[in-house]
């Protein structure tokens, strides 16, 4: 009888070698550990919390758990049609904006295939196109922001998708509209072009994307978009992409049956109507960017400009030990040393008081740094 072969040999090895996403600190884990009461801003949510609205529609959907959610989400992609002036066509919903990712990583790339995207950038890109045994290529960063021009220069007949984040994920800075439009013209329009607009609710600049307008000029791409940020509902998982109908049909063939819950589409729907929420939640972002801003530079640290819900911050010294440091501080921010920036930080916008903690710690860490 053979032997049985080492689970190395049975894992494809384009997974084998995969080093999974690995999310930011959970604040139970560091209240537990610490024995303190935590500010977590390490993952990009809204500090406010969920749309009144939006938890009230969960709660009158529970009584119907025992059925199948829509497998299509009818009701959401007509809300959303009608808000984006588009087609029920071009929508597609996913279990978050990273369902969406990795099944394109799964349908447009493979062996001899080539992912192309900036480094400095969102870690499911590269990851969705090891799963899917392709390279993923990343040009540098300039400005802490993405260098069209030196991804444009790096496309040959091997690169099959382009991943764009806008605003840029962990740097926070964004790209304007005609900058992106000058960046298509480069692209040949068998090239699938991904653009992320995780964000996009964040930006107040009158220059920023009209990406929909690709959409509805027949061009191939799709637009992501998501309600974790602005929306407030990470935990729910659940977002949307916009795009070529030949796009969004293969998606629909790769996704999971009843991949978005009932409560998440009900959350989402109920969230789009309140204004309120989203007008207050944005309004609370701004104060505490201008504010976090200021102080955080004012300590002599490297802050990037920023149109999302966080900021980048580089401190000069291992951002892993300011990361640790921080922590028993009780303040949870994200380390990116393992997206290659050893001195950067990534911290959330918060509440005014997590936002004023933040500031104290950074203030006694600083100095402990230098003494």
């Amino acid at each position: 009888m053979p032997g049985k072969k080492p689970a190395s040999d049975r894992v494809p090895p384009n997974v084998a070698r995969i080093h999974p996403y690995v999310p930011g600190k959970p604040i139970e884990e560091v209240e537990r550990e610490l024995g303190l009461t935590a500010a977590k801003l390490a993952s990009n949510e809204n500090a406010l919390g969920p749309s009144p609205k939006a938890l009230e529609a969960v709660m009158s959907c529970l009584s119907s758990s025992n059925r199948y959610p829509d497998a299509g989400g009818y009701y959401l992609r007509e809300k959303l049609s009608a808000r984006h002036g588009i087609g029920t066509e071009n929508i597609v919903l996913g279990a978050g904006s990273t369902e969406l990712i990795l099944l394109l990583g799964h349908i447009y790339l493979g062996p001899g295939r080539v992912g192309l995207t900036s480094q400095g950038t969102f870690v499911v890109f590269p990851l969705a196109a090891q799963l899917a045994d392709s390279d993923a290529i990343q040009v540098p960063l300039r400005d802490y922001g993405y260098d069209l021009d030196g991804l444009a220069a790096r496309i040959d007949e091997q690169v099959r998708v382009v991943y764009l984040a806008n605003p840029n994920n962990p740097t926070g800075t964004m790209f304007t509209a005609a900058e992106t439009d000058r960046f298509l013209e480069k692209v040949p329009e068998d090239v699938l072009v991904i653009l992320d607009e995780a964000y996009c609710d964040y930006v107040e600049r009158d220059d920023y994307s009209h990406s929909l307008d690709y959409v509805r000029g027949g061009r191939y791409v799709i637009v992501l978009r998501t309600f974790s940020k602005v929306y407030g509902l990470a935990g729910l998982r659940i977002g949307y992409g916009i795009g070529h109908p030949e796009v969004v049909d293969a998606v629909n063939k790769m996704r999971s049956p009843f991949n978005v819950s009932a409560a998440a589409q009900a959350a989402a729907m109920a969230a789009l109507e309140d204004t309120e929420h989203v007008a207050r939640s944005l309004e609370m972002n701004r104060r505490g960017m201008a504010f976090l801003s200021r102080e955080l530079a004012g300590l002599g640290l490297k802050v990037a400009p920023s149109f999302a819900n966080f900021l980048y911050v580089e401190t000069g010294n291992n951002a892993q030990e300011d990361f640790k440091e921080l922590l028993k501080l009780g303040v949870i921010v994200r380390p990116l040393g393992f997206m290659g920036m050893p001195e950067g930080l990534r911290v959330t916008i918060g509440t005014a008081e997590e936002n004023q903690r933040v500031v104290e710690a950074f203030a006694r860490r600083m100095a402990a740094a230098r003494a």
